[in-house]
């Protein structure tokens, strides 16, 4: 890790003490860089002829995606988000009234809504698996689950947004793998900023954003779908030219591989700025990047435990980079401001988009602090002594 040349390719991290890579991380200077000459090229010649001609470059998406989570350049689909990549896994599975999703009670909020919207139109049903007191999910819970409801899907959050838990995806990979249950995987908070490797997951569907811990820019993402997928012939429900040739006036054929989940129209210079932050990711290590990330976190994690107006809320066995507290005395508001003021950019999650986990932990709002690799051990220190009982004694 050179974190002096990394900290020198993040313009935005020396003015400023940037703690939101959950939300919108800092790009490097070379994924700027490279869109803004592909947009050039466009502005000069058109978006199709220079599509034509930068084929190759375009492409290059497709290998540094599968490098970076380990499978096939063919099983990788480009996204808008990690949004726009689930509802797409979701429409190609073939449902029918009375089937299960098995999921947790930390998924992601658009994942619950989409699962109710689900429920609603197709009269799916919804089970959550249990969790042990250490916050884990519960797989003997999960075993009679399978066992007694046998799912069409199992869809798990590896990191919520809400909070640092890392949520055991490999074991519950194998499970599904044994029982042919088709197994979808949210890893927009952990592609970028842990090692993500889709064959220990064993998922069918594995889904990603650019603009998190990837550091890449914002309207790109990704799919991963596996050869069982492709196989199974499964497809989204509403396809284009890119995923499908027509080849009678009421037939077609659809694309061999993942691509058949994209939509022909895209942002070709987002699709290079992504390819750009997917290689420099690369190019540092992921093994640099996570074990980076585990140690400032931690580390974070333990400075402000020490605080004890301060209530840590991360819970599990393993813990990412995500780190969220509550203050028993202070109002939201006055953290903010004092946090404002002094130049720290961080996120608020509130109860409304992790309802069954913050009912738990019995809080309405929590501070997150996402550190990623371009930040330092100093950094956390300023932050730590800033939310220190002194700064908020006048109020």
């Amino acid at each position: 890790m050179q974190i002096d040349q990394i900290r020198q390719d993040t313009r935005g991290c020396h003015d400023k003490i940037f703690l939101n890579s959950a939300g919108a991380s800092l790009m490097p200077k070379s994924v700027i860089q490279k869109q803004m000459e592909y947009l050039q090229l466009e502005q000069e010649f058109g978006g199709y002829h220079v599509a034509s001609q930068q084929n190759t470059a375009l492409n290059e998406f497709y290998i540094e995606a599968a490098k970076l989570i380990n499978c096939k350049p063919q099983n990788i689909a480009f996204a808008t988000n990690a949004t726009d990549a689930y509802a797409k896994a979701l429409s190609s599975i073939p449902f029918k009234p009375g089937d299960s999703i098995v999921t947790t009670d930390d998924d992601y909020i658009s994942n619950q809504i989409a699962f109710l919207s689900l429920q609603q139109r197709l009269s799916l049903r919804i089970h959550r698996v249990k969790k042990l007191a250490n916050n884990e999910i519960d797989l003997n819970d999960f075993l009679q689950l399978v066992k007694n409801h046998q799912p069409k899907l199992v869809a798990v959050t590896h990191i919520p947004s809400n909070s640092g838990l890392i949520q055991n995806v490999e074991e519950i990979g194998e499970i599904c793998k044994q029982n042919g249950i088709l197994y979808l995987v949210d890893a927009c908070q952990s592609v970028g900023q842990l090692l993500v490797d889709t064959q220990k997951i064993a998922c069918d569907f594995l889904t990603a954003t650019g603009r998190k811990f990837l550091r890449g820019p914002r309207g790109t993402g990704f799919l991963y779908v596996s050869d069982r997928v492709l196989s199974q012939g499964l497809a989204p429900l509403l396809l284009d030219m890119s995923g499908a040739r027509w080849t009678a006036p009421n037939a077609y054929e659809l694309s061999d591989d993942a691509k058949r989940f994209e939509i022909w129209e895209r942002s070709c210079a987002s699709v290079i700025g992504l390819t750009e932050a997917i290689r420099y990711a690369n190019s540092v290590g992921m093994a640099n990047i996570e074990a980076y990330n585990i140690n400032l976190s931690s580390q974070l994690r333990e400075m402000l435990q020490r605080n004890s107006n301060l209530e840590v809320l991360d819970k599990g066995l393993k813990l990412a980079s995500i780190v969220t507290f509550h203050h028993h005395n202070v109002p939201l508001q006055a953290l903010q401001e004092v946090l404002s003021k002094n130049n720290i950019y961080y996120s608020v999650s509130f109860k409304g988009g992790a309802l069954i986990d913050f009912s738990e932990k019995n809080v309405d709002w929590a501070i997150r602090f996402s550190p990623h690799y371009f930040n330092t051990l100093e950094e956390m220190e300023a932050v730590t002594d800033l939310l220190s009982a002194d700064n908020f004694s006048s109020l």
